[in-house]
């Protein structure tokens, strides 16, 4: 053996490539954080002296190339921040400047919601900028956001629009194009993104007579086009850690390039042309699934998964993940501050250091394909699991499981879907056959996703606070550490899958939660509205559903709430209704019913289609008609009847159409006002004359446009805002002073979470989580 090639030994412990990544990674992020003060020499060395364990004349070439990798990585890091900063394109942003721009869209058009009107949000690669009466020829990135016609924007294309140039917090774009012209396209985008669209297209074709979810995860799946996917579902598949699948990963290419090399294989392809063949396989996938940052990462570290499945794969692979990573941040610093990065890179490291053990552990006892099958998605998810938390608030106890269970199909459905539309560029009919058997396949992972998220036990609430993920790494390095011990012997590791199953399946109770006797629930869900009248044992009236389905399926469920005889959705804004199907999902829904004004029609699709799923229709609520519910007694007091059904089609008009309830439970009475805005609480004001309730639900999350004098008159013992992070000023200080001097307690689900009303004698008091 030559004596540069570690023995066998010393590759189980070799940590050079990966230190380099590391010190690279450590390079970027510091950078872009706090600029060149990221070279900071003392901790580069220390990181290489921890995790190079070498010797000599190994230490010093060690210590030299990490020292020369990190400071290639913050200098290509500081030269692109530059760049991108010091331009004509970012000088007329930081003015202001009306301007007209020729450039190549770099990116897919992405919808994007805005507070009055959607957009469409397009990366282009500007290379002619026109203000100020200058022309300006150069290479830099801009995002534009236009109206819809930029939707149609073809990836690659050289297009010519104007717009009002603004600067960016983005630190990789040189500005944001705003109120953006629909585009003139000056020069068609090349054969090979032509291709790559056609391709894509196809794939959506091959599917088109499938379910709607089938028809948004099929491309999703081939090639990370999840355009159509529906939120709902989008977030079960977060709950149940199966939102890989969903996006370009590593996971897509390795798929979609092992079904390649399976092929020339077959076809008798050997030795270097197989290297050739793979080149080829991952070149084609990056044109079908875009050369954005994204995708050019998910390329990489497939790669190096790829890697792991050679021989002498680990150590490879291992080495190749620290190549990869210095690599990618050389070409891509921005890469250092991106999620996705984070999680692949974590992910595939999880893969290649801890699953061999793991698998090795299992297969004393169970057959060598079952441990390759829980280790691999056990090792990625653990190795994810604290930035998982920190994005999500939670953690997911039943991905592994979910993984395990979707993992027969994941392969599959997406060499199904990549030969659907290859085929249906030729062959239609065969197409369309491929489409169905991809679409029979990612019906059972929509299955389990959607069954996984129903779990009592699915995902377990984290804070996202320095000591709670400390706790969680820490809860993550035991598990690491005692994991082969425990997976080795069989009573340990069905022991440990039972008390898995125990705690995803049984509901565990919150101590003191819900409160004895209380009569109105209102729930933690951001910015937006979700109230509970309690109707009865579990049982409840719901009044909007938030923006977030998990939010509001968490708050019912915390609640006990297993059947809803009525919803109430007092108008269609997505802070009211978009988190509909947490409220339907695993709940028995009697009714559905909604205001008279059906505006914005984004949002009154939302609800006609998730009701219909549910098999629900919904109905107007019945102006003046008073109807007891179980304890709950209920009257719709607006909108008067007579109001058009049709509003501007931007939902400036769904306010002030808001359903107002005056409910009476156990003899509470209680004033719900949606969001109705002063000119709807004026002509309420009329109908209400000389009402007094214990409880009010402040109109509108605390706005600052209210009619002081109807809120005050109303006497409210308690007021409940209804809030979360947002840039309108919610809940105007003034509103709040203006209730308090009257009398009221004011309560707020930012500052408060979850707030329960309860009866106590002849007052009511709240009670907070």
């Amino acid at each position: 053996m030559p004596p540069s090639e570690p023995t066998t030994g010393d590759r189980h412990r070799d940590l050079r490539m990966p230190a380099l990544g590391a010190a690279a990674w450590l390079a970027a992020l510091g950078t872009h954080q706090v600029g060149a003060w990221a070279l900071a020499p003392g901790a580069l060395v220390l990181l290489a002296a921890a995790l190079g364990r070498v010797r000599g004349s190994r230490c010093v070439s060690t210590v030299g190339g990490v020292a020369l990798v990190a400071g290639a990585v913050a200098g290509a890091a500081l030269l692109r921040q530059q760049a991108v900063a010091d331009n004509p394109v970012a000088d007329l942003a930081r003015e202001r400047a009306a301007v007209s721009v020729t450039g190549t869209v770099v990116s897919d058009p992405r919808p994007v919601s805005g507070r009055y009107t959607d957009q469409v949000l397009v990366r282009v690669e500007v290379r002619e900028v026109t203000g100020r009466g200058v022309v300006h020829r150069l290479a830099t990135p801009v995002l534009v956001l236009g109206g819809e016609g930029w939707s149609e924007a073809p990836l690659g294309a050289t297009v010519r629009t104007s717009g009002l140039l603004v600067a960016s917090d983005d630190t990789d774009v040189s500005g944001v194009l705003t109120a953006a012209r629909d585009p003139v396209v000056v020069a068609r985008p090349d054969v090979w993104w032509r291709a790559a669209g056609a391709v894509r297209a196809s794939v959506r074709d091959s599917v088109g007579g499938r379910p709607a979810d089938q028809r948004a995860l099929v491309p999703a799946l081939v090639d990370g086009d999840d355009a159509g996917l529906d939120p709902a579902l989008a977030e079960d598949f977060r709950t149940t850690g199966l939102t890989h699948l969903t996006a370009v990963s590593g996971t897509n290419l390795t798929l979609v390039v092992g079904f390649v090399l399976l092929l020339a294989r077959w076809c008798r392809v050997r030795g270097r042309w197989l290297y050739l063949v793979g080149g080829c396989g991952i070149l084609g996938f990056v044109l079908i699934a875009r050369t954005e940052p994204s995708v050019l990462r998910a390329a990489v570290m497939g790669t190096v998964g790829l890697l792991a499945m050679g021989v002498n794969g680990q150590q490879r692979a291992f080495r190749a993940l620290g190549v990869a990573v210095v690599v990618l941040l050389l070409v891509q610093p921005a890469l250092a501050v991106s999620v996705g990065f984070a999680l692949s890179v974590l992910a595939t490291a999880g893969i290649v250091v801890l699953a061999p053990g793991w698998r090795d552990a299992l297969a004393r006892w169970t057959p060598r394909w079952v441990a390759e099958a829980v280790s691999v998605p056990a090792a990625a998810q653990l190795a994810c699991t604290p930035l998982v938390a920190v994005i999500s608030g939670q953690v997911s106890l039943v991905a592994v499981v979910a993984n395990l269970a979707v993992a027969p199909v994941v392969g599959p459905a997406t060499v199904l879907g990549l030969a659907g539309g290859l085929l249906g560029l030729v062959v239609p009919p065969l197409g369309r056959l491929c489409g169905t058997g991809a679409g029979w396949c990612v019906a059972w992972i929509v299955a389990v996703a959607r069954r996984g998220s129903d779990l009592p036990g699915a995902a377990v609430e984290w804070g996202a606070t320095p000591v709670a993920v400390v706790v969680l790494v820490l809860v993550c390095v035991v598990l690491v550490l005692v994991a082969p011990c425990v997976l080795r012997r069989p009573t340990t590791g069905i022991g440990c899958l039972v008390l898995l199953a125990v705690a995803v399946t049984v509901r565990l109770p919150t101590p003191g939660w819900p409160a004895a006797g209380w009569v109105l629930a209102m729930c933690d869900v951001g910015q937006g509205d979700a109230l509970v009248l309690r109707a009865g044992p579990a049982s409840g009236v719901v009044v909007d559903t938030g923006p977030d389905p998990v939010a509001v399926d968490g708050c019912l469920s915390r609640l006990g709430i297993e059947s809803v005889p009525l919803l109430v959705l007092t108008h269609f804004h997505a802070d009211h209704v978009d988190g509909l199907s947490g409220v339907l999902s695993g709940r028995a829904v009697g009714a559905v019913e909604t205001t008279r004004v059906l505006d914005p029609p984004g949002g009154v699709e939302t609800v006609t289609d998730a009701a219909a799923d549910a098999g629900l229709a919904p109905v107007l609520a019945p102006y003046g008609a008073v109807r007891t519910v179980g304890d709950v007694t209920l009257q719709a007091l607006w909108p008067r009847p007579g109001l058009p059904s049709r509003g501007a089609g931007d939902g400036s008009e769904a306010n002030d159409a808001s359903v107002v309830l005056l409910a009476d439970v156990r003899g509470v009475r209680i004033l719900l006002t949606g969001d109705l805005e002063p000119p709807g609480q004026e002509a309420l004001a009329a109908v209400i004359a000389g009402l007094d309730v214990d409880v009010l639900k402040v109109p509108h999350h605390g706005s600052r446009y209210q009619d002081l004098d109807l809120l005050t008159s109303l006497g409210a013992e308690l007021a409940l805002v209804s809030v979360g992070d947002n840039d309108y000023g919610h809940p105007a200080s003034d509103v709040l002073e203006a209730l308090s001097a009257a009398g009221a307690e004011v309560l707020r689900t930012d500052t408060s979470g979850d707030v329960l009303v309860v009866p106590d004698g002849d007052t009511v008091v709240a009670v907070t989580r």
